[in-house]
């Protein structure tokens, strides 16, 4: 038995769907059903009845799921356990945060704060390769903060009873080309017009699911010949003159200033996001409350620039904003110098 078949069967007793959870786990719906029905066989008993729609636990998995609940909370509690004997945990601070962000953002906030509060120690969880699986990083205790992109499509599924967050700033993601020799896009990206050639984030990363909506809304032929969930993967291959891609601003300022790079369409194709820090509600560590009041000196009123996106149908803003108003925890005083670790 393997702890991965339990976090499968949790997944999938949420979504009850194999499609959804095989998205959230960032692997094939084939292989997760696969995983399943190993855990299946191992115990003997059938967890879901897959004859209904949606699927649904059978009695032997609504009997079975609190107890893996309670394997999977012990042993990553052992986990942490063993890591506070090789570091001073409670002075540790721990981030999930999307792979763009942790090169483009998250240092220039580390400078700010320590700016405030001295110096930091901080540490990043292992990256998943999904925007679920880092959200789901925070959601199952493994870090102190995630940081991460948002849009009112694209939101973390976060329980506001549980969570909340603060907005940091906002990011544009623009299509970007290689210039031919006038300077115009290599690789133009006009609606209607021949197929673009695509360079793809697949279908599990954040801009993943805000340009699929995109793409839904102004329907264009598309033929996409890359895919890689991470940005600068993404812009390499921009570099490369392989196609055209959606690009976080920040990370091809440069490229754009000078010239090595172009948008490829107009500013009606560029696509809005916002930057948030979220945190459990449950009072922390001393490190957590001195940093997350600190801050509050980067907290900006939510404000994105209008592009095509409209909130999908049915979702909802799970964890609400945090103000220095509304926070009912009262942050003790920063120490002149401290340490301070990440998960």
């Amino acid at each position: 038995m393997e702890l991965k078949w339990l976090e499968d069967v949790l997944s999938l007793s949420t979504t009850l769907s194999f499609s959804r959870s095989a998205r959230e786990r960032n692997i094939t719906q084939s292989a997760l059903s696969r995983r399943v029905k190993q855990l299946e066989e191992w115990l003997g008993l059938p967890l879901f009845d897959r004859s209904s729609y949606p699927i649904c636990l059978t009695e032997a998995g609504r009997t079975f799921l609190p107890r893996a609940q309670e394997i999977l909370k012990q042993v990553r509690g052992a986990r942490l356990e063993m890591r506070q004997l090789h570091e001073d945990a409670s002075e540790t601070l721990t981030f999930a945060t999307l792979n763009t962000l942790s090169l483009t953002y998250f240092p220039g906030l580390i400078r700010r704060i320590e700016d405030r509060l001295g110096p930091l120690k901080t540490r990043f969880c292992d990256q998943r390769a999904s925007f679920d699986g880092n959200v789901g990083l925070l959601n199952h205790g493994e870090c102190d903060f995630l940081l991460t992109y948002a849009h009112p499509a694209v939101l973390p599924e976060l329980d506001a009873e549980r969570f909340l967050y603060r907005h940091l700033g906002t990011e544009q993601a623009i299509p970007v080309s290689i210039p031919d020799g006038r300077g115009e896009p290599l690789h133009p990206f006009r609606s209607g017009e021949a197929p673009v050639r695509l360079l793809s984030y697949g279908n599990c990363s954040f801009f993943a699911r805000r340009l699929a909506l995109l793409f839904a809304e102004r329907p264009t032929p598309l033929v996409t010949v890359y895919e890689n969930p991470m940005s600068v993967g993404l812009k390499a291959m921009v570099l490369a003159g392989r196609g055209v891609a959606w690009v976080p601003e920040s990370l091809v300022g440069e490229e754009l200033r000078n010239g090595q790079l172009v948008p490829a369409a107009d500013p009606s194709w560029y696509i809005a996001a916002e930057i948030r820090l979220y945190r459990a509600r449950q009072q922390g560590r001393p490190a957590v409350e001195q940093f997350w009041a600190a801050a509050l000196g980067d907290s900006q009123p939510p404000s994105l620039p209008d592009d095509s996106a409209r909130p999908a149908s049915g979702r909802r803003d799970y964890a609400r904003p945090a103000s220095a108003g509304s926070d009912s925890r009262k942050p003790r005083s920063a120490a002149a110098s401290m340490s301070v670790s990440r998960a």
